[in-house]
């Protein structure tokens, strides 16, 4: 089978068992943020320091991947993404932050190799959100339930990682001053 087709060489992409659509289509963009976002964290998975995280990160890209492929299947009513999944990040939140002290300010993206991933991650995260929430306010259909939920929640997750990532190596918060 060849990787190319040439069926999108006019700008329109078929939907997994569905129709076709514009390669800017909010679905599109939502489940690419989604793909984004997954080999971002493969680049994570990569660095040395993230082996401390591997199996949640690994779990994670699983995950990510079903909500990517129920986003680009519509009237798909498999429910892939559960609460439980949503749970499961929000106890990894409170056990990860436990480690960290509270914030006192808002700190700067940076730290260790591994944080400033754990970062582009994060906001890349935010972005497959927005991206979810576009698509929600623009179909006449139901989004994946718990999606939000779970992309909120897993930015949030993120941004604790790398707070971690950074406290572990012994790099202090960069805090953000107002230029």
């Amino acid at each position: 089978m060849k990787i190319y087709t040439k069926t999108g060489d006019a700008g329109e992409t078929g939907l997994f068992g569905g129709p076709r659509v514009a390669k800017d289509h909010a679905r599109i963009e939502a489940f690419g943020t989604v793909d984004e976002l997954n080999s971002h964290l493969g680049i994570v998975r990569t660095l040395p320091a993230a082996a401390q995280f591997d199996p949640l990160l690994r779990r994670i890209q699983c995950e990510l991947f079903d909500l990517g492929a129920q986003l680009a299947t519509p009237g798909d009513s498999e429910e892939r993404i559960t609460m439980r999944h949503v749970e499961t990040i929000e106890r990894a939140i409170d056990e990860y932050e436990g480690e960290v002290e509270p914030l006192k300010c808002f700190i700067l993206p940076t730290g260790t190799p591994l944080a400033a991933e754990l970062h582009v991650a994060r906001t890349v995260c935010r972005r497959a959100e927005r991206r979810v929430v576009t698509l929600a306010s623009r179909l006449e259909t139901t989004i994946p339930a718990n999606a939000i939920e779970y992309l909120n929640r897993l930015g949030d997750l993120l941004f604790v990682l790398a707070r971690l990532a950074n406290a572990r190596d012994g790099v202090a918060d960069d805090p953000w001053h107002p230029a």
